[in-house]
């Protein structure tokens, strides 16, 4: 249990970004080793080399990592949980942004788009209770 501020992490938090760290974790290592066939089965076209669906899986799937590091240890890793909210919101709002004006390659993405938006949420709320416990 992380008690890196004194008081223990609420297992509810704790359960949290569990879940946030084992999606990103499965959803990059997924497309780290069938980016190819899985973009296939959606009918997007390939890019020209399989490198460019690897490193953005390997970037994916090391957010998962660090959001692991917070599940660990939430108080110490505020940093990461920061650095989340970025990461999600540039998901979410590139995804909508396409989705906007028509551009979208896939439906595909638009469920990944809203789950990366409700952990932006969650995100946000931790850090303000974050920031209202160290203030207390």
């Amino acid at each position: 249990m992380s008690t890196s501020v004194g008081a223990p992490v609420p297992t509810t938090w704790r359960a949290f970004f569990l879940v946030a760290g084992l999606y990103d974790l499965l959803l990059g290592l997924a497309f780290l080793l069938a980016g190819e066939p899985i973009l296939d089965a959606i009918g997007m076209e390939l890019p020209p080399h399989s490198a460019y669906i690897q490193l953005a899986a390997v970037f994916v799937l090391v957010q998962g990592l660090s959001y692991l590091l917070v599940y660990l240890d939430a108080w110490s890793n505020l940093g990461i949980v920061r650095v989340g909210v970025a990461y999600k919101a540039g998901y979410s709002g590139l995804a909508f942004y396409y989705l906007a004006i028509g551009q979208l390659p896939s439906a595909f993405f638009i469920p990944w788009a809203i789950l990366d938006l409700g952990f932006m949420v969650g995100f946000l709320v931790f850090l303000r209770a974050a920031t209202s416990r160290r203030t207390a």
